[in-house]
């Protein structure tokens, strides 16, 4: 594939763009009310809440018309019967996208201390999923070092389909980083984690909404997240057109957006549908 106009991968990228939300009592109602069908949603899982709640709203969404993508969190699952048993329930609700990331139970509840444990069961059981993301780190993983997060990257490829970003600010991160992995031989297709433009009191909100101890360890995991959306020298749609120049050269592989709403969706749905119909037309004025 040769290089494409910024604008064309800017179109691409917002045309194609997915949400991440978490799975608050309110959220099914709220992402059929203002979330096209054509806008594929994952669902987080977070340890405060259990698989429970990710698996009910990812069922819920799906019984909606919804291509979702639940967050399985390997250090959430007990083992290998009941991975058979989510396996089961989400096939039976037609969904085919799983994303695999570590997660934050600590310690884990079972038999998986790493992604890299579910992935292998994964792969050797029955499943629906044709699709398999994993996790990469552009901004630096807080407590595993660069090289370590490569490497896993590395050793999860042969199990997944893509590579989903971990929330991301600087496209010069993003850029580097990618080359980095393309020359480690990781060639999967990424997915740049993009924070949406939420207010900073929203955010607040958000965290309020999912638990007083989920709220807290959401608050201490996110206070550089609400100080780089709420400073002045941040803001995301120029960050998208950056991403967008970066995903016009092939060779770094960027073919998606995963959009952080913090469960915004009417807010995050508005602002993509504005910047889509700019690029739109700067392409038909080209």
């Amino acid at each position: 594939m040769s290089n494409e106009l910024p604008t064309v991968a800017l179109a691409r990228l917002l045309d194609g763009a997915r949400y991440e939300v978490m799975p608050t009592p309110a959220i099914v109602e709220s992402v059929a009310r203002h979330v096209p069908r054509s806008v594929p949603v994952t669902v987080t899982a977070a340890p405060g809440k259990g698989l429970e709640a990710t698996l009910a709203v990812a069922t819920d969404l799906a019984g909606a018309g919804y291509r979702v993508v639940p967050h399985l969190a390997a250090r959430m699952v007990s083992g290998r019967s009941e991975l058979t048993e989510i396996v089961t329930r989400l096939g039976a609700a037609g969904i085919t996208d799983v994303f695999v990331p570590g997660g934050d139970a600590d310690p884990p509840v079972g038999d998986y201390a790493a992604a890299l444990d579910l992935l292998r069961d994964l792969a050797e059981s029955e499943h629906p999923f044709t699709q398999v993301g994993i996790t990469g780190y552009p901004e630096s993983h807080p407590t595993i070092a660069d090289d370590v997060t490569i490497q896993s990257m590395w050793d999860k490829r042969r199990y997944a389909t893509h590579i989903v970003s971990n929330m991301t600010f600087d496209d010069e991160h993003v850029g580097a980083w990618c080359e980095r992995m393309r020359r480690r031989g990781v060639t999967l297709p990424l997915l740049v984690g993009v924070p949406g433009p939420v207010e900073r009191a929203k955010l607040l909100g958000m965290a309020g909404k999912i638990g007083v101890g989920e709220s807290l360890r959401f608050l201490r995991k996110q206070r550089s997240v609400f100080a780089r959306i709420a400073s002045p020298g941040f803001s995301t749609d120029r960050f998208v057109h950056r991403v967008a120049a970066l995903a016009a050269n092939p060779s770094l592989g960027i073919e998606g957006l995963h959009v952080f709403t913090f469960n915004q969706v009417e807010v995050i749905e508005a602002w993509r549908r504005r910047m889509l119909e700019e690029a739109l037309a700067a392409g038909r004025r080209r």
